[in-house]
């Protein structure tokens, strides 16, 4: 009788021991991120056994186990987590409760403007609409030695940040989330990522994040980037209009919808189509490999490119040559 009194203590005391590990962080000293999409009826199974695959619990079984005890099952919400291996299965649980991670993922790509910032993070529930625009217009950036000085005819839209806002993957708190904070880790980013790495490379940083800007519009895959770049900078240096019609999108707000004369007739210094030189700002968050390619842009024979209704890019040495591909791949109407 004293021998299965002690194999049931030893059992029991086995078993908590077993749980109470199980339910413990996999990894407490070294925090290894996963981000966990949890879709909408996904059973408390499911969740386990995808939250085990992903190394974030030691145990599905514990982890359903622990939901019973506590009167939870069922109580997991769906949606995009950013879970650690440091987080016990309580903290686990607390956060899948709440529909929301501590931390949230806003990846911003390469081309976004800052109004495309303050509508993702408006979507992502983590600012008013305008707030960003706003900030980008008002918030004290004085320590980033690198923006313009003179905002005198910059964009509303974008400000003195526009074109020096890093596009990359940020992790940010879900709650008390500052966009200052938020633009402010952007521009550290730029400054590690541009200017240390090719500063000493760019004679006038403003023009060329200008120009960078534009080739990231202007083009559609990696191949083109220093053939148009090189146009871009042919044409300018030789005192043409660079008649780019993505400054005329940017300064009228048409990402897409098809640009009017109206449009085309706006009297402002990004309208290309109109005024000479440089737009006053660059008009868009660029890529590196816009960078680079703005940086060693290709000599080409050309003076001339459009891209076709397929997204095609069609070359040209003269301005007969680009009317020609013009009505051939765009049709008569175009402009």
């Amino acid at each position: 009788m004293k021998k299965i009194c002690a194999c049931i203590i030893i059992t029991i005391f086995g078993s908590y021991l077993w749980y109470s590990h199980a339910l413990s962080p996999v990894d407490s000293t070294a925090a290894a991120r996963s981000k966990v999409t949890i879709d909408a009826g996904s059973t408390t199974s499911h969740i386990a056994d995808l939250l085990k695959e992903e190394g974030i619990i030691r145990s599905p079984f514990a982890f359903k186990l622990h939901l019973k005890i506590k009167g939870l099952d069922g109580s997991l919400q769906a949606g995009v987590f950013l879970l650690d291996t440091t987080q016990s299965v309580d903290d686990i649980v607390r956060i899948l409760q709440t529909g929301r991670a501590e931390e949230m993922i806003v990846t911003v790509p390469e081309g976004f403007t800052v109004q495309d910032i303050d509508n993702l993070l408006v979507q992502m529930q983590l600012i008013e609409k305008g707030e960003a625009i706003a900030c980008a217009n008002t918030c004290d950036f004085a320590s980033y030695d690198f923006l313009p000085e003179d905002s005198t005819d910059l964009a509303d839209r974008g400000g003195k940040l526009e074109g020096y806002l890093f596009p990359d993957t940020y992790y940010v708190p879900a709650s008390d989330f500052v966009v200052k904070f938020f633009f402010e880790r952007m521009l550290n980013a730029f400054r590690k990522n541009v200017v240390e790495e090719y500063g000493e490379e760019i004679t006038d940083l403003h023009e060329f994040m200008i120009m960078a800007s534009l080739v990231e519009e202007e083009t559609r895959t990696d191949e083109e980037r220093p053939i148009v770049a090189g146009i871009i900078w042919k044409r300018y240096e030789a005192g043409w209009g660079l008649g780019i019609d993505a400054a005329v999108r940017y300064i009228v707000n048409k990402p897409s919808a098809a640009i009017t004369h109206a449009d085309l007739n706006i009297n402002n210094p990004y309208n290309l189509r109109k005024f000479k030189g440089l737009p006053p700002g660059p008009i868009a968050n660029v890529s590196i490999k816009s960078v680079i390619a703005t940086l060693k842009p290709e000599k080409s024979p050309y003076w001339y490119y459009l891209h076709d209704k397929t997204g095609q890019i069609h070359y040209s040495k003269t301005n007969e040559e680009h009317n020609t591909n013009r009505y051939n791949y765009l049709g008569s109407g175009a402009e």
